[in-house]
């Protein structure tokens, strides 16, 4: 296993910068998410560590090893892509041992080697099959099964999981995680899922046009957004502006929202709206929470949840129920919303 290092890496496409003077450093032994939307440059990243693209400028390090020269076949890299690219005239076997038989390894070690993959991955029965007999799932598990066969230093994720539905695709976040734990390999994948992003990985990097705008680990990231951008691209978020005030932000009809003691203060804030409570009246008492009034004017239910979507001053923002809470919720009218001060995240301009 190795830790990699990227320093100042940048790739540009004519006119386009497809990455911009980014660094980060993925640790030995972590899963590493890369989140970001289309045309952000995550896909490069990846791309660039596993050596199918050189970079322009900048330093890609793995296990020590500057590598930003070595061709893709001497960087010790798996890599699993979203539609697996499974060989169709190979069973489930052959494509698992296939890159061990390009190393020209004996035969007994080969067997060896892919009869603990299809362990690893629980598919040992089904090593005779063909790749069109298999579920999606299950075909995602050779796939990465072929990946890690091979021993690689690091293992690359492409969206792994973005070919399967929803419920298969988390039934395989856990398996993924398990995988990755039990090998302890230095796992770097790339997604547009942001819950599927805060599942697997032990930190997180959110990248915009080709910089890396924030990182660290999802709790942090998720609880403590440091722009706009990042708060309202992972998760949702509900976004006030205000005149700034020693304790907090106050809004244009001079209702005054708090942060959390100590914060300095600035003149946005967001709120998750899992965070926020519905009431028809007003609380009997405001200490330590803000209060807006606002009106419903739509619920969309979800079973487990439903989100309310409000109506303030021409503005609207969420609010996310669940539990009890969603039978007593009034279809539309005028309501009070509350939640904690200390879940106000206070936001720079930008």
């Amino acid at each position: 296993m190795a830790e990699v290092q990227v320093t100042g890496i940048t790739k540009r496409y004519a006119t386009m910068t497809a990455l911009d003077d980014v660094s980060i450093r993925f640790s030995d032994g972590e899963f590493y998410g890369l989140l970001g939307p289309s045309g952000s440059g995550k896909t490069t990243l990846l791309r660039a560590i596993a050596g199918f693209i050189f970079p322009d400028s900048g330093s890609v390090i793995i296990g020590g090893e500057s590598v930003e020269r070595v061709p893709v076949e001497k960087r010790d890299i798996g890599m699993v892509f979203q539609n697996y690219a499974l060989f169709p005239n190979m069973n489930v076997a052959e494509n698992i041992g296939f890159g061990l038989r390009v190393r020209h390894m004996a035969a007994d070690a080969i067997d060896k080697r892919v009869r603990d993959a299809l362990d690893l991955v629980q598919l040992g029965d089904l090593g005779t099959r063909r790749p069109h007999q298999l579920s999606g799932g299950q075909r995602q598990r050779v796939a990465l099964a072929r990946a890690i066969v091979t021993q690689p230093r690091v293992l690359l994720l492409d969206e792994p999981l973005g070919a399967l539905d929803k419920a298969l695709r988390v039934d395989m976040q856990v398996e993924l995680k398990r995988i990755q734990r039990e090998i302890g390999i230095t796992t770097i994948f790339v997604t547009h899922d942001q819950e599927e992003a805060l599942t697997l990985s032990d930190r997180i990097g959110i990248l915009r046009d080709g910089r890396l705008v924030q990182e660290g680990a999802p709790r942090d990231v998720y609880n403590h957004p440091a722009s706009r951008f990042a708060a309202g691209f992972l998760g949702d978020a509900n976004l006030f502006e205000g005149a700034v005030s020693k304790e907090g932000i106050t809004l244009a009809d001079g209702t005054l929202l708090r942060f959390d003691d100590g914060v300095s203060p600035v003149p946005t804030l967001a709120v998750r709206p899992e965070f926020m409570r519905i009431f028809w009246d007003a609380p009997a008492t405001t200490g330590g929470l803000n209060c807006l009034k606002a009106n419903i004017v739509q619920t969309i239910f979800a079973g487990a949840t439903a989100t309310c979507l409000l109506e303030r001053n021409g503005r609207t923002f969420k609010v996310l129920v669940s539990g009890n809470d969603i039978g007593s919720l009034p279809d539309k009218g005028p309501v009070h919303v509350v939640w904690p001060r200390q879940k106000s995240i206070p936001l720079p301009m930008g």
